[in-house]
């Protein structure tokens, strides 16, 4: 594993009829839905260490700490960014922001832990055992 502080990430959608908070069962109103906004900033953070992983190893995501600061209406490009701050062994600390083409529209931090693909879907696959 290569992965260092200072290592970004980026992700981007537009918001759409599929991505709102009424699609999302997460509020009655056609904008960026706050569960998508979440989406998009682990997608940002993953795909920022994902190459500087060994085969066979991933990372999944354990914390989000973020605010969603302003709405944005469907048809509006949004984006996610991140940044490594921390690496403490197989634990990943990022700070996480999202932007409409307005300004900032959230916020936060974001915790992952890079694990073994086999042996975490073993692990995984154990909870379907009577």
């Amino acid at each position: 594993m290569s992965v260092t502080v200072g290592l970004k990430g980026r992700a981007e959608t537009v918001v759409n009829d599929s991505n709102t908070a009424q699609a999302a069962c997460s509020g009655a109103l056609p904008v960026f839905g706050t569960p998508f906004l979440c989406a998009l900033m682990e997608e940002a953070a993953w795909k920022s260490i994902a190459p500087h992983l060994e085969a066979g190893q991933s990372t999944v995501g354990t914390r989000l700490n973020i605010s969603h600061d302003s709405a944005t209406p469907v048809g509006i490009k949004v984006w996610a960014e991140s940044e490594v701050t921390a690496v403490d062994g197989k634990r990943l600390v990022l700070k996480v922001f999202a932007y409409d083409e307005k300004g900032l529209i959230g916020q936060g931090t974001h915790e992952r832990f890079v694990i073994t693909d086999d042996r975490f879907l073993a692990k995984t696959a154990k909870k379907r055992e009577g």
